[in-house]
């Protein structure tokens, strides 16, 4: 899929995003990573310990599908929060010089998305997206 120019726009923007794995136990795990947007892929990593992360790890068994929210707050009176939710498949971890410098990145091909709010309005009845794919 992707993503749309105010949708890059935002993601270039943000550079911390939450990402969910789930482990060979079907555990949910969720933590902060360092985000950096390359047009229709993205990538999350860091130095030589990401490697010995639970999300890597989970990744390495298998599973690779993978979901990532992007959001932040624009208001708390009147509150007006704005993200991106985004489903996709990890691939192993490669070594590169990213958004935290040179170490190992884990790139993420996104499948699915659902934007909200990216103007930044206040909370309203039709605030909640529907989801975005591409085939």
């Amino acid at each position: 899929m992707a993503f749309t120019d105010e949708e890059l726009a935002y993601l270039s923007s943000q550079p911390l995003a939450r990402l969910a794995t789930v482990g060979p136990d079907w555990q949910p795990d969720v933590v902060p990573v360092a985000l950096e947007v390359d047009d229709a892929v993205l990538w999350v990593g860091g130095g030589e310990s990401f490697l010995r992360t639970r999300k890597v790890q989970n990744i390495g068994t298998g599973h690779r599908e993978v979901a990532l929210v992007v959001d932040d707050l624009v208001s708390l009176d009147p509150f007006a929060a704005r993200g991106i939710r985004i489903y996709g498949t990890a691939d192993d971890p490669v070594e590169r010089i990213g958004l935290v410098g040179p170490g190992w990145y884990v790139r993420i091909t996104p499948t699915v998305s659902w934007t909200w709010n990216l103007v930044g309005e206040p909370v309203g009845d039709s605030w909640y997206p529907m989801p975005r794919t591409e085939h």
